[in-house]
Formats: structure tokens, C-alpha cells, sequence
């Protein structure tokens, strides 16, 4: 059995920012071989997303995030020579990441069609903002406009501004649905030996990822709402405030609202038919939320968090970011892990939250210094001398 689920895959990177860097990265964490290939001098943009920066050095937090296990190797796609060094690359890797804009890499003779010819068993995965085709195909984009295009801002926020997901949420997303196309190439691939081209539109994935509020929205017709921390479940499904800091309550089923009426002491609520059944509460949902927030306005946080789970009443704690990597589950879960970096010393990092019995992710190493690995990667796979990457470099090929 190999230590690592995606054992002797080489994938070749040449993505920047996050979606793309976000799905390489986690197919490093599963044990793939990732070369990611940087422009020389400036590298992967996302380096000067600053600050904040790793302690002594100019590489911003933002591409610690999403660009740990790989090994990063320096080439020009713009030169006819790193051209020729990325297609010797590509020849002998099982993926290609990119995230250029359509049509770019044509350009360079590094598209799907021109490289298939030197490597047919090749996965290429093309990630873009709006896809390979249709009238805004050309257009750039980034994650912001995608949560507006896409209807996912219509449906966050309060009922007065639409607002944007706090974090990355498209870009993320993409990423997710990009490793997960990759895994899904790589069978058929092993199946029938023929590589594939995967066309990934970050337009896309946003509105795909609305799921039940757009399926609501086709079967029904009706425009759904904003409701602020307002969920569209059960009821009970927001945040509160209690009589010191607020807590996320949910209650998606008659048995748990029942258990929360227990709780709260007011079995009174249940004998009235407008709050009996999960439809009834949904129905009048301007009714009931005032009384609720009453309620858990009388108790403080902690006391309401320790009935609740007395009563198996689904609840949790607003976190501030101190309060998340201090809380005991996260810290039993060790999602917090340590990595050894040659500048900064010990680097915090996220875990993956994936947990194999077999094959484990484990083995962190520190997202590469621009062009670390290029004499590693260059001489050792692609059979370039010591003179010759001397040349490359004094050239600004490498």
C-alpha cells in the first residue's frame, strides 16, 4: 500500500493567486508530486499580498496559504527556451494546473492541443473566470465579482445590503470542484490511458455552489431573501444574542425544537399551532423569532451552551479567530500544525481536515522561496547541466 493516496503523480503547476494554487495544494497534501512554476524575479503574485508576511521574509501570508508541499522551480513561458523547458516538464507529468486567461498559453504552444501531442496521458486542468467559452470567455475576473455575478451576494448579507462572503468563498470553492475533476481524470485516465481537458469557470462553480437557494428559486419562481444570520432551515436557524455575546442556534427538526423549548423551560410554545411543526414556524417566522430572541436574552452565553447540549440542542459559540485555534475540539483535531522554515523558523499552518485510516495526509513542508527547487527540478528531471542553467539564469530564462 503506498504512505500516500496519490503516490507517484507529478503534477505541474503553473497557477497563480488562489483557486488553482488552492487545488494543486491540496493535491500535494495527498501525496502528489507538485512542481510549481514561477515567473523569474517575481514569481506567483500572490507573494506581495502583504502584509501581513512571514517573519523575515516578503512572502505574504495569503501564499503560505495555499501553496505548502510543492517545490517551486523558476521558468520564462514568455522565451522560447522556457518554453521548451515546460513542455519537457509537461512530457513527464501526469497534470497540468493553469489559471492564465483563455487562450494565453496558445500563444506559447503550451495549450492543451499542442502538448497533448508530446504527452497524450496528460490531465490538463484550465481554471478561468468565466470558462473557455461564451461571449465574456476573454474577460478577467476575480473572486469578488464572481460572489456578485454569480447570485451569491444577493442571497448573504441583511435585508438591506448585499454583501460579500468575508473569505475567498469562489475562489475556494473552484478549488474544491478543480482537485476533485483532477481525481476524476486521473481514473478514467488509468482506465483507458487517454488524458483529458478540463474546462473550470469560476462563474460557474460560485453559482453552482447556491444549491438549495437556487433550487428553491426554479421551483418556486420566488427571489429568495436576504436574512442577514438568518437561515433558511428550520426555525430556530441564526445567531442570538445572549445577555453577554451571541451564539448559533439551530434547530432543523420538531424533536430538536422541542428539546429546545425543554430547555429554555417554555413547553408553553409548543401548544401553540403557529410553532408546533417545522412548516408552522417556517410560516410564521416573524411571530416566533422576537420571542426567541427574548429568551436568549435572559441567560449568558456559557449558561445557554451548557443546557443546550444538556437537551442535544444544536448550538455553538461566534468565535473570533483566538477563540477558534483555543478551542478544545479544533485543538484535539490538530488543525493547527507547525512546519520547519529555513527563514521564519516555525511556521504555523492550517491542516488539511482530511482523515485517512490508510493512506495519511502527513509530512507538511514549508511553501517553497521562489525558485528553490529550479536547479532540483531542472537537472534532475528535465537532464539540464550546471553550465547550462548558469547560462539560463544569466539569460533570465530561469
Amino acid at each position: 500500500m503506498p504512505s500516500t493516496a496519490l503516490s507517484g503523480i507529478r503534477v505541474l503547476d503553473l497557477s497563480r493567486i488562489l483557486a488553482a494554487p488552492l487545488a494543486t495544494q491540496l493535491l500535494a497534501d495527498l501525496g502528489a508530486e507538485v512542481i510549481k512554476v514561477e515567473r523569474p524575479g517575481t514569481g506567483d503574485d500572490s507573494r506581495t499580498y502583504g502584509p501581513p508576511f512571514a517573519p523575515g521574509t516578503d512572502t505574504a501570508a495569503f501564499y503560505l496559504s495555499c501553496n505548502r508541499n510543492k517545490r517551486s522551480a523558476t521558468v520564462n513561458h514568455a522565451t522560447a527556451e522556457g518554453q521548451e523547458l515546460i513542455r519537457a516538464l509537461a512530457a513527464r507529468s501526469d497534470v497540468l494546473v493553469e489559471n492564465f486567461r483563455t487562450g494565453t498559453l496558445a500563444k506559447y504552444g503550451l495549450d492543451h492541443e499542442s502538448l497533448r501531442e508530446l504527452n497524450p496521458r496528460l490531465v490538463y486542468l484550465s481554471v478561468t473566470g468565466f470558462g473557455q467559452t461564451g461571449p465574456y470567455a476573454e474577460r478577467p475576473g476575480y473572486d469578488g465579482i464572481f460572489q456578485a455575478m454569480s447570485g451569491m451576494m444577493s442571497v448573504s448579507g441583511h435585508p438591506e445590503e448585499p454583501m460579500k462572503v468575508g473569505v475567498s468563498m469562489v475562489d475556494i470553492l473552484t478549488g474544491l470542484y478543480a482537485a476533485t475533476a483532477v481525481l476524476a481524470a486521473l481514473r478514467h485516465r488509468d482506465a483507458t490511458g487517454e488524458g483529458q481537458f478540463i474546462d473550470l469557470s469560476l462563474l460557474d462553480c460560485g453559482l453552482a455552489s447556491l444549491s438549495h437557494f437556487a433550487m428553491n428559486y426554479l421551483v418556486s419562481g420566488e427571489v429568495p431573501r436576504r436574512r442577514g444570520n438568518g437561515g433558511y432551515g428550520g426555525i430556530p436557524s441564526q445567531a442570538f444574542m445572549c445577555e453577554d455575546k451571541p451564539i448559533f442556534l439551530v434547530a432543523g427538526n420538531d424533536k430538536q425544537f422541542a428539546a429546545f423549548c425543554a430547555a429554555a423551560g417554555r413547553a408553553d410554545i409548543l401548544q401553540d399551532p403557529r410553532f408546533a411543526t417545522t412548516s408552522a414556524r417556517i410560516a410564521h417566522r416573524e411571530e416566533i423569532l422576537p420571542m426567541l430572541e427574548a429568551i436568549l436574552r435572559t441567560r449568558t452565553r456559557d449558561d445557554w451552551l451548557a443546557v443546550l447540549d444538556e437537551h442535544d440542542v444544536p448550538a455553538g459559540p461566534y468565535n473570533e479567530m483566538p477563540e477558534v485555534f483555543a478551542d478544545p475540539q479544533i485543538r484535539h483535531r490538530e488543525m493547527l500544525v507547525e512546519v520547519e522554515d529555513p527563514v521564519s523558523g516555525l511556521l504555523p499552518l492550517l491542516a488539511n481536515p482530511i482523515r485517512f485510516a490508510g493512506t495519511p495526509v502527513e509530512g507538511y513542508t514549508a511553501p517553497p522561496a521562489l525558485g528553490e527547487h529550479t536547479a532540483e527540478v531542472l537537472c534532475g528531471l528535465v537532464g539540464v547541466t550546471e553550465d547550462r542553467l548558469l547560462e539560463l539564469r544569466g539569460r533570465g530564462v530561469v
